[in-house]
């Protein structure tokens, strides 16, 4: 890339803050000029602690990132709305306009919202996020999380997580540690079924019942009772119908890739991009929850991180190619001095992969229920290409490196090595049972 010219980032979460940390300062010794456009008011801050902050275990300066470089120019509080790829211009709701050599597309995701009785008011269909009855929250930003917080802090509060994946369990467990009664109503056969098999969804869901957390699985909303513009409860499709004044939406997110769309950039679930990360405009890119990748969209904080390492190489001429993230997800579920002493000690899970085998896979498992631990991987040919650990995660360093980097395991060093445990029972199937 030649000095001074001008790069453009849209978006001011996680993904763009590690664009404009690694850009900066090239910036100030000369390099491209680096504007960033966040809608956001708050300075960038890490999303995956958001939980901790609700349940009042970090302050809100604690998750903020660090300061870019001066030499970035950094717009908070202002929203996109056009691009103009003719002009090379991002049109901004304060009417200022922006031109760019270089434009990169961060835009995030917008949480779900699912089609409840109830939950938008009536005639206005057209504000999802500004109509929604008073008590009703989504979980996705820093705004969220304080109202959310807010409402909590009220005396006789009472909660419902709409959603079993690992945003609803995290604000079910944030709740429960600030002693508001929690309903956890999970769709699902169990929770975080993208990550966790029945046997280790069992496990984390009798930990969140020691919080006090009421878990319902294979339990749909119908929808909500609404008075007078507020929750007063939610309806369950088998006719139960629990009293909440606070109803939390983790039902999962979607990218947000209305600007890409409507500069007539290729979209499909993501704003679709190469090994470059760039889009079908060469002077476009996109990183973070909104791209989508060899078909692809992470929405993960640790592949938004490697795809803005990567383009910054990208951006400064180096030869990179993004060739994909395998991303591991880990999430800790603590028993804090509010917290019922039945909850015990912290369960910490960790889960990457696959969590299902496939016929012919190999499947080391170990359990412990006495210490309600839970080891399992899965092997296939000579890959690892799964696992799930709950409890003592001692092994989880050796385990995320073999997965992260794909490499073939030693044939003289077997897996089980890892997994083993003075207490431990350990099986291995073969043929993906």
């Amino acid at each position: 890339m030649t000095s001074q010219q001008r790069v453009v980032v849209i978006g001011g979460g996680m993904a763009a803050a590690r664009l404009a940390q690694r850009l900066g300062r090239a910036s100030a010794d000369g390099g491209p000029v680096l504007t960033v456009i966040g809608e956001e008011p708050h300075a960038p801050y890490n999303r995956v602690l958001l939980a901790d902050v609700l349940a009042g275990r970090y302050a809100q300066e604690v998750i903020t990132l660090p300061a870019p470089h001066s030499a970035v120019r950094w717009l908070g509080g202002v929203r996109a709305e056009r691009i103009d790829r003719e002009r090379r211009t991002v049109l901004c709701d304060d009417g200022q306009a922006v031109p760019y050599d270089r434009l990169v597309l961060a835009t995030g995701s917008n949480p779900v919202l699912p089609p409840l009785r109830g939950l938008f008011p009536p005639g206005r269909p057209d504000l999802p996020d500004g109509g929604l009855p008073h008590g009703v929250h989504p979980f996705r930003t820093l705004d969220d999380c304080t109202a959310l917080a807010a409402a909590a802090a009220r005396p006789g509060a009472r909660a419902v997580v709409i959603g079993g994946g690992l945003l609803g369990v995290s604000a079910a467990r944030a709740l429960a540690e600030r002693s508001v009664p929690v309903l956890l109503a999970q769709q699902g056969e169990h929770l975080m079924e993208r990550q966790l098999d029945a046997e280790a969804a069992a496990l984390l869901r009798a930990h969140l019942e020691a919080l006090g957390v009421e878990v319902h699985t294979e339990c749909r909303v119908r929808g909500l009772r609404v008075e007078d513009g507020a929750v007063r409860g939610v309806e369950l499709a088998d006719g139960y119908a629990p009293a909440a004044d606070l109803v939390v939406l983790a039902c999962g997110v979607r990218p947000r890739v209305g600007l890409a769309r409507a500069a007539g950039l290729p979209v499909d679930r993501g704003i679709v991009v190469d090994d470059q990360l760039r889009t079908a405009d060469p002077l476009i890119h996109s990183i973070g929850d909104c791209a989508q990748h060899d078909g692809l969209v992470y929405g993960l904080a640790g592949a938004a991180l490697e795809q803005a390492d990567q383009l910054a190489r990208v951006l400064g001429a180096e030869a990179a190619r993004y060739r994909g993230t395998r991303a591991l997800t880990r999430l800790t579920l603590t028993g804090p001095g509010s917290a019922p002493r039945s909850a015990g000690a912290p369960l910490d899970l960790a889960a990457f992969g696959t969590p299902s085998p496939r016929p012919g896979d190999d499947v080391i498992h170990l359990s412990d229920a006495t210490r309600g631990a839970y080891r399992k991987v899965i092997v296939r040919g000579d890959r690892l290409v799964g696992g799930i650990l709950l409890g003592d995660l001692g092994a989880v360093g050796t385990l995320a490196r073999t997965w992260e980097a794909d490499d073939p395991l030693p044939p003289t060093a077997p897996l089980l090595h890892l997994l083993t445990t003075e207490t431990a029972t350990p099986s291995r199937t073969d043929g993906g049972s």
